[in-house]
């Protein structure tokens, strides 16, 4: 019988990561800058492995391809991949101005498809702030312009951003995560990124990393000046939930739980659920899990019933 999936955290070290999980999450981490936390991935770059249960230390590729339809549901089959990759970022320094290609353009040039991407911020410094597209009214020329003359951050659109609040990033975005922010991303499967400007950076062995301007210009919408969202709360019996984004390629919720939450899968979808804030205990079919900050978790798309008790904040992420 299918149960609710954990994961081994699958880390990344990269130039501008820190001990941001550590701090928040209690972590032991691999490296001095752990950047990336991929917590439910099915990818070259990174595949999760089980932790619990039956299907302990097996592939989350593994089990798709034991339970197919009973596990990812209806909806996701129609893939050639799992469609999803989640993960945590720790900007402890700021990441590269980049961009990510949309399906059509990532399939031509890179063989994956594009990245739509949305950021929950999970833990900000006070002036905290991030590259969210580029002013308004700039055009191509006047960006490889100013990436000539090396005055690209004029053109670049800066918003403040404090926990809890929402960016939606789709393809073709321009942005950058600046330092001192731990967000949740929630994004399309796919680990193709064009850098176009990387602070004049170089990592361990003196070496600056690769740009793509070229490809990047193909791809930059020019008219993406984009605002920070905080997310309208519908207050229930013993929880609280907001629609934090909902497009074609991933729908999430914030659920804020100060009693019971009670869900249903009903063979379309499966869920994922990022533990923010708290804990708690998942009841599914009589199995008891405990959940706490930090964990990331599947529900099998099979038809079932669960409920959450405790006090915590939770992220749903679902097609």
């Amino acid at each position: 019988m299918l149960y609710p999936l954990f994961f081994k955290p699958v880390y990344k070290e990269i130039i501008w990561g820190g001990q941001g999980l550590k701090r928040i999450f209690k972590r032991d981490l691999p490296f001095e800058k752990t950047a990336e936390s991929w917590e439910v991935c099915c990818h070259k770059n990174g595949m999760s492995i089980i932790e619990n249960g039956k299907l302990k230390g097996k592939t989350i590729k593994e089990a798709i391809d034991l339970y197919e339809e009973d596990l990812i549901g209806k909806k996701a089959v129609k893939y050639d991949r799992f469609p999803l990759l989640i993960k945590y970022i720790d900007a402890n320094d700021k990441l590269s101005v980049q961009v990510h290609p949309n399906d059509e353009y990532a399939l031509k040039h890179e063989g994956e498809f594009g990245k739509t991407e949305m950021w929950y911020i999970v833990d900000a410094k006070e002036d905290a702030k991030l590259i969210y597209g580029v002013r308004k009214g700039i055009t191509k020329e006047e960006f490889q312009r100013s990436l000539d003359e090396k005055k690209l951050e004029e053109c670049l659109n800066y918003v403040s951003v404090k926990k809890g609040e929402v960016i939606f990033i789709p393809s073709g975005t321009v942005h950058a995560i600046l330092e001192g922010i731990v967000i949740a991303e929630i994004q399309q499967n796919s680990d193709t990124t064009y850098r176009v400007y990387d602070w004049n950076r170089v990592d361990k062995e003196g070496k600056t990393r690769e740009l793509h301007i070229d490809k990047a210009l193909d791809v930059i919408d020019f008219d993406i000046s984009g605002k920070v969202e905080t997310p309208n709360k519908i207050i229930m019996d013993g929880y609280s939930i907001a629609n934090l984004t909902k497009c074609e390629y991933f729908n999430v919720d914030e659920i804020d739980i100060g009693n019971v939450y009670k869900d249903k899968t009903n063979g379309e979808i499966f869920f994922i659920y990022m533990c923010i804030e708290g804990e708690g205990i998942l009841n599914y079919n009589g199995g008891i899990y405990n959940i706490s900050a930090g964990q990331t978790f599947m529900i099998p798309a099979k038809e079932g019933e669960f409920k959450i008790e405790g006090k915590l904040k939770l992220l749903k992420v679902y097609l």
